[in-house]
């Protein structure tokens, strides 16, 4: 008899695993509590799949030997709770994706810079010649990639909340960007709970798997001395030096492992700044993995070209620059973007706090912001956080608005920065909605 899959949640993810267990004979039930976008709509009646949306069904639901659940729905619904007192499985659509495909995976998980270092990776791995996909968090869904391609490699970026659903998902390489204090609000705000779920990617790794790392952040650092980890450690540092992983030395990017040697001057690095050395450090290991020769790993680098919305140059206009970071929403992908400023900054910032802490911003700002415009629906925090910082401060309720004040207080030589250290879903759909409005905004002045 089939096997009976529901699918809770309708976007990307869901109708990825609907995809796949249409063609794995599933007998698929889909149910969204929103409304479903019409594109994915359209999926779902052609596949002839049984779906609702504005409501759950909990009968049918029930019913189930298996669900998926979005990454979008908290653990701690009375549905998803009401699932496991009942022993039905509830996992991710990565979990669900990985038993379908013989492919080897790599997982980029962290706080920050995983977007960056996944498409790093998949680019070096496309130039070397790799047969390799990328889903996760980027482009189409883990399972609809395997439904419908055959790779031997994928590069998945992987949220906490993509981990908090895998059972026997096996990275053959791990990656640790960083861990500092973000989505703390779905972990009972317990930052320990919220890094046992970051390394969750090496739960099921064995000896003959690889474990790369950010050596210099305290939270993974401690964890590691706590919780020994199965897999072969690749550490990465700009501080430390290692036998086997990567560091710095005279200037470059050294990659050691297992007496195979790999170096590259930072100054040709394509995307500058010390988050995007440590990034390129990850690429870079990957790469050794895989063996792919070193001077295609260099070139790779140096034209490796970034991503939308993260510290992306949009124009320059009477001298000064325009730069979009809206990806920016959480404190620590702020502070890189504010270090990484070399005149007086405008800065543009709000949103939906996520229980940010922005005292580690202070010296900063000090020293690089000159006026601060607050965009978002509730900026107390941040006023009180800053007000005694800079001279101007601003309350906007509009992108348009934002840019348009902007404008008129930025001077020559400076810089106006968007990045707002908060979530997006007060005033905007998503981060990628603000980054596009920004930029419009931009060309319209």
């Amino acid at each position: 008899m089939a096997k009976k899959i529901a699918i809770l949640g309708g976007g990307e993810s869901g109708v990825g695993t609907a995809i796949l267990a249409k063609k794995e004979g599933f007998k698929i039930f889909l149910s969204d509590k929103g409304k479903i976008k019409d594109k994915y709509k359209d999926v779902l009646k052609n596949l002839e799949i049984e779906w609702e949306e504005l409501q759950h069904s909990e009968e049918k639901i029930l019913n189930a030997d298996v669900v998926m659940k979005s990454p979008g729905i908290p653990e701690t619904t009375p549905l998803v709770l009401k699932l496991k007192d009942n022993n039905i499985p509830v996992i991710s659509e990565i979990e669900f994706a990985s038993e379908f495909t013989s492919a080897e995976t790599i997982g980029i998980t962290g706080s920050n810079g995983k977007t960056t270092t996944t498409k790093f990776i998949h680019h070096i791995l496309k130039d070397g010649k790799i047969s390799a996909g990328m889903a996760g968090n980027v482009g189409d869904s883990f399972a609809r990639q395997v439904a419908e391609n055959e790779f031997a490699w994928y590069v998945l970026e992987l949220s906490s909340f993509q981990l908090d659903g895998i059972i026997n998902f096996r990275p053959k390489i791990a990656v640790l960007t960083n861990i500092t204090p973000d989505h703390l609000d779905r972990y009972e705000h317990s930052l320990e709970k919220y890094i046992a779920s970051k390394f969750r990617i090496t739960l099921n790794q064995t000896k003959a798997d690889y474990f790369i790392y950010d050596a210099d952040d305290k939270n993974i650092s401690d964890w590691l001395k706590k919780n020994p980890i199965e897999a072969q450690k690749l550490p990465f540092s700009l501080e430390k030096k290692f036998e086997n992983g990567a560091y710095l030395e005279n200037e470059q990017i050294i990659v050691k492992i297992n007496n195979t040697k790999f170096y590259m001057p930072t100054t040709d690095l394509s995307l500058q700044g010390k988050h995007n050395t440590k990034n390129a450090m990850a690429a870079a290991t990957v790469a050794q993995l895989l063996r792919i020769r070193k001077q295609t790993i260099r070139e790779s680098m140096e034209n490796f070209q970034g991503v939308e919305h993260r510290l992306e140059k949009v124009l320059k206009i009477n001298n000064v620059m325009y730069i979009n970071d809206s990806k920016a929403t959480n404190v620590n992908a702020t502070f890189y973007a504010l270090e990484s400023m070399e005149s007086a900054t405008v800065w543009i910032v709000g949103g939906v706090d996520k229980g940010n802490v922005y005292s580690d911003l202070l010296p900063l700002v000090n020293e690089k912001v000159k006026a601060i415009i607050c965009l978002g629906v509730d900026n107390a925090k941040i006023t009180n956080a800053f007000g005694n910082c800079v001279d101007i401060m601003v309350e906007t309720q509009s992108m348009d608005e934002a840019v348009k004040i902007a404008y008129k207080i930025a001077e020559k030589n400076e810089a106006v920065l968007l990045s707002p250290a908060c979530a997006s879903f007060d005033l905007f759909e998503n981060y990628e909605d603000r980054g596009r409005q920004f930029k419009e905004a931009v060309r319209n002045l």
